[in-house]
């Protein structure tokens, strides 16, 4: 076991836009992070999305031009999982089971036995992600939500077996990278999308009964103190990642009526329209 001071480099595997995000930030907090990715374009794109990040806080006067260049100094790419050692280990790739504990597998073949494994996942069990991870002690959910440099929650999300060391390592480090980090203890969709799901799910049904459209309920929201409306915010998120999330709570709940994925989200992912990321989803952002 370790503490949070003895931390010398973390891995973020996964460089879409939340692995980015989250290497990023712990780069920006003086970290040696290598971002992994098996995918080259994904890296490149990464890098590109990272500068441009930074770029914005220096513009803004966040951050000085020389922060934002030795942030990216600590930052390695790589796409080959032999080259990601690490003391803490983030995955942010697919949402499925077997992937995650595939690559932590992996991993924890080429690193120390007390490396810390963490899944980003918003949904899924980190028991049962843990139970087919050698040494599952040491895996625990970390939480972040999109945009990482910019959100403060964390959700810290402790399973049957994690070690309360891991758990305490985690919490401390998300308070290092300037996060307001929450203890969760594994349950499905954790705190915030068993709650915010209804936001979401029942603001496609008030839609899809012609109540009222897509711009009146995300302005009627964010009139309320939202800071976006459920379509604004599901565009962002990506309809395929806010899809996957309800499609497993539920699952995870027997498939009671209130956790039903919405069919209008359905219909877009099918046609391939997942919000900010390709252009089109519930809104267009091409015009």
């Amino acid at each position: 076991m370790f503490t949070v001071h003895e931390i010398n480099s973390i891995a973020v595997c996964g460089a879409g836009t939340m692995g980015a995000g989250i290497a990023q930030v712990t780069a920006s907090h003086g970290y040696y992070t290598i971002l992994l990715d098996v995918h080259e374009p994904m890296l490149d794109k990464a890098r590109e999305q990272i500068a441009q990040s930074l770029l914005q806080q220096v513009e803004k006067g966040r951050i000085s031009a020389d922060d934002a260049l030795s942030a990216q100094g600590r930052i390695r790419y790589a796409s080959d999982p032999q080259d990601c050692l690490a003391d803490v280990i983030i995955e942010a790739i697919v949402e499925k089971p077997a992937a995650k504990v595939a690559l932590f597998n992996q991993l924890a073949e080429v690193n120390h036995s007390e490396a810390v494994f963490a899944s980003n996942t918003s949904s899924l069990s980190i028991d049962a992600i843990a139970r087919e991870v050698m040494n599952p002690v040491r895996v625990a959910g970390f939480h972040f939500f999109n945009p990482a440099p910019v959100m403060k929650l964390v959700e810290v999300v402790s399973g049957a077996q994690t070690a309360p060391w891991v758990s305490e390592l985690l919490y401390e480090l998300a308070l290092q990278l300037g996060k307001t980090p929450v203890r969760v203890n594994d349950a499905p969709g954790f705190i915030v999308n068993r709650v915010a799901r209804h936001f979401y799910l029942e603001a496609m049904q008030l839609a899809a009964s012609e109540a009222a459209g897509f711009k009146t309920i995300d302005t009627l929201m964010e009139s309320a103190g939202f800071k976006m409306g459920p379509f604004a915010l599901m565009d962002l998120i990506g309809n395929d990642v806010n899809l996957a999330v309800s499609t497993s709570m539920y699952n995870a709940f027997d498939k009671a009526p209130r956790f039903e994925p919405g069919k209008m989200q359905q219909d877009l992912v099918e046609q391939g329209h997942l919000g900010r990321k390709t252009g089109k989803g519930f809104y267009d952002y091409n015009k």
